[in-house]
């Protein structure tokens, strides 16, 4: 088993990407703290399936957009599993908004979720992870911070600054055997519950004829394959990679 004896920590875990990677990593052997915001119902769900595979399951409701928040959870996470060697950065927000329609609050909010939360994830867990001088940090970033894409002005530089952050903590906490990466997403096979965020597919939905076109592999991703990325990241497989990113993407954005 891949990820025997490791213990991990992973937002956004309720559905979709972050319930995948969740199974994933349970099915390797990995115990978990897994994180929602406020569905506690899809959580515990998620937890229960997790541990019929025979690991450890601590699911914590807690806003990662706030820093006490999250210092709490990884306090109890550590108190309750006695380790945090992985760390998964899930959790995002992805309103599709024109920059003059963007409001000051939802500008602060995306950055909040899904930038601002993966630095105080990091400077929660960071501390034991130099005591027992191993871990491994992976961010879930998106196609927005390879290319850009029309009105997500908010979610674009979030996505940007996060896989800066991931480059910058690569360099630094290398020493420590603490290695840092991103697993970029394309088009995915996930439920979208917030169609408002996603004005655009209402003429072209994912997986349309014009969408598939753009993939050489000709389909949507399965989150699956985004867990089974994050999987060799979380083992030692991945021992000599750090600051890099692995694109789950069909082949889109080749050259």
């Amino acid at each position: 088993m891949k990820l025997n004896g490791k213990i991990a920590l992973i937002t956004g875990a309720s559905r979709n990407i972050g319930r995948a990677i969740a199974l994933a990593f349970a099915a390797e052997g990995a115990d978990l703290v897994l994180n929602t915001r406020v569905n506690r119902e899809e959580l515990e769900a998620v937890a229960a399936e997790c541990r019929t595979a025979g690991v450890r399951a601590v699911p914590v409701l807690a806003d990662v957009a706030d820093a006490a928040a999250v210092d709490s959870m990884v306090r109890l996470g550590l108190a309750e599993l006695g380790a945090i060697d992985v760390l998964v950065c899930n959790a995002a927000i992805r309103p599709h908004t024109a920059i003059t329609e963007t409001s000051l609050d939802d500008w602060h909010r995306v950055l909040a979720v899904n930038l601002h939360s993966a630095f105080y994830l990091a400077r929660a867990v960071v501390p034991a992870m130099k005591e027992r001088r191993r871990g491994s940090i992976i961010a879930i970033g998106g196609q927005s911070s390879l290319t850009g894409r029309p009105n997500t002005a908010a979610v674009t530089a979030a996505k940007t600054g996060l896989l800066g952050l991931v480059r910058a903590l690569a360099a630094e906490l290398g020493p420590f055997g603490i290695r840092a990466n991103m697993v970029v997403p394309g088009f995915m096979d996930t439920e979208r519950r917030y169609a408002a965020w996603y004005p655009e597919f209402r003429q072209s939905p994912p997986g349309a004829p014009e969408q598939l076109k753009e993939i050489p592999l000709g389909r949507l991703g399965r989150p699956e394959e985004i867990a089974d990325a994050c999987v060799f990241l979380a083992s030692d497989a991945s021992a000599y990679v750090t600051g890099d990113t692995i694109r789950v993407m069909g082949g889109r954005l080749i050259g």
